[in-house]
């Protein structure tokens, strides 16, 4: 199976102790952060800028796994990269040439994503599968946090490890112990995991956990 990573999402954070709030997570076994960035037009909501993953490259030594749910990304890939994002990822119902953005941010040296929302088929995806290093699942619709996991997605999860079985799959939205399990089995292998782990009375031990229950369900039901 391809490797596993769990990343905290910032997002549920402390948000008055962010930077001290990023380093716990590095401390307690998290693979990567994940950065929810939101335009206000994309999602009905607004988030964080380039300057809370420079604060976030600065706090921690682990990847910062940047989401721009964004309407159009070609204009904000630069700011992000230089801050200190990677991997960087794009929304394929963005407005934007998708082929061309992802081109040029593996072009400046970071890792390219593409991300579809639960309403979106699978293979809208499948034309770029060359040009990224992870597809994001979103298993909420994408805005804000605390939402509950649409187990729709599951079945297109698992399309795509089939097509692509070395391929980083990651999902983000209701994840918790029992969809945790649920997601290892249809295919994914990278957790993006807010209000569960900041919300945890300890962490480190969530994530050990994350990491058993991944290791042992992965693939299982495809």
């Amino acid at each position: 199976m391809p490797k596993i990573f769990i990343m905290p999402s910032i997002l549920a954070a402390d948000m008055g102790r962010l930077a001290e709030e990023c380093r716990r997570a590095e401390a307690a076994g998290a693979d990567a952060l994940h950065v929810d960035i939101m335009d206000g037009h994309f999602v009905p909501n607004l988030s964080m800028g380039p300057d809370v993953v420079k604060m976030a490259r600065a706090a921690v030594k682990i990847p910062l796994d940047t989401h721009l749910m964004v309407t159009h990304p070609q204009h904000l890939t630069g700011a992000f990269i230089k801050a200190g994002a990677n991997p960087l990822l794009i929304h394929v119902e963005a407005q934007c040439d998708v082929r061309a953005v992802l081109q040029d941010i593996r072009q400046q040296g970071v890792k390219p994503g593409l991300t579809l929302n639960p309403e979106t088929p699978v293979e809208s995806v499948f034309p770029y599968l060359a040009d990224v290093d992870e597809v994001l699942f979103m298993s909420v619709h994408p805005g804000f946090g605390g939402q509950s996991f649409i187990p729709q997605v599951l079945p297109k999860i698992a399309a795509l490890r089939r097509r692509a079985p070395d391929l980083d799959l990651s999902i983000d939205g209701g994840i918790n112990r029992a969809t945790t399990i649920t997601a290892a089995e249809h295919g994914v292998n990278m957790f993006v995991a807010g209000t569960y782990l900041f919300g945890a009375a300890d962490m480190k031990a969530e994530i050990a956990h994350m990491r058993a229950v991944i290791q042992n369900s992965y693939s299982k039901k495809i």
